[in-house]
């Protein structure tokens, strides 16, 4: 499938897209020929973002918005309605994480996760539908094999994906009537990424985790952005409420349970 023109005309906006996977996938929506919406927390991060997507010769812009603010995730949606009009494609990747046993984790920071994570793909979702095409809008959020796999000093993150999955299978029911899709990618290890370089931060951590990868490697952000443009192009119309892995087999043999054994010092 070529997917050079496959979202040509659609408008995408990206929730926590000013670096990393998201920001990986929002390339490739605008490669693929979709009109592009970024935001994220910080003002300069993401206007940096937009103006590369810019430069590269894609139309983009980017507004500062808090997921966690279900208000000025409105705002930014009823911008993008303004100057693109109605909104295609959503993706949800805002996520904070860190490593840290329950016994030692604050109350507040297991609710800042849930918050950025859960809530926060629920503010995207629930505030883009007004604002969606329908029949035909396309909603993708980024969770992660935490959802599925209980791991060692990650219960603010288990918690917080496995809620994520289930709005996405909750909202792929009640919306799916209207026409509306919605899915979720979970990604597994994946180079040049904040994540990776702080659970894998030695060349000998790095190997030992590849070594539990059946496929032997990190994946690219480019992996995660085509299984998204596949996920909003009619090749997928009959796709929803699917959590999709796209992680070199790592979630099938718990591999990264290791990574996350000690706490990071914070």
């Amino acid at each position: 499938m070529a997917l050079e023109s496959s979202l040509s005309g659609k408008v995408a906006f990206v929730a926590g897209g000013s670096s990393g996977i998201n920001l990986g996938v929002a390339l490739g929506f605008a490669e693929a020929g979709a009109k592009v919406a970024l935001i994220s927390r910080s003002a300069d991060k993401i206007e940096a973002a937009a103006q590369g997507l810019r430069d590269a010769g894609h139309e983009a812009f980017g507004l500062a918005a808090d997921v966690r603010d279900f208000a000025a995730i409105d705002v930014a949606l009823g911008e993008t309605v303004k100057r693109y009009g109605p909104v295609d494609i959503v993706l949800s990747g805002a996520a904070g994480n860190f490593v840290a046993p329950a016994s030692q984790l604050s109350a507040n920071g297991f609710k800042t996760v849930v918050d950025i994570d859960l809530l926060g793909t629920f503010n995207v979702f629930r505030a883009s539908y007004p604002h969606l095409r329908k029949p035909g809008a396309s909603l993708i959020a980024i969770t992660a094999g935490q959802a599925e796999q209980p791991m060692l000093n990650q219960v603010h993150a288990c918690a917080a994906k496995a809620g994520v999955n289930m709005v996405t299978q909750c909202l792929a029911m009640e919306w799916g009537p209207e026409g509306i899709r919605v899915n979720g990618i979970s990604p597994g290890p994946i180079a040049d990424t904040e994540g990776m370089r702080r659970l894998t931060p030695t060349g000998e951590m790095e190997a030992a985790y590849k070594a539990t990868i059946p496929l032997g490697t990190y994946g690219e952000k480019r992996d995660i952005a085509d299984l998204a443009v596949f996920l909003c192009t009619d090749h997928a119309r009959y796709i929803t409420g699917a959590i999709v892995r796209c992680d070199g087999g790592s979630q099938l043999t718990g591999g990264s349970q290791a990574s996350f054994n000690k706490p990071a010092e914070r």
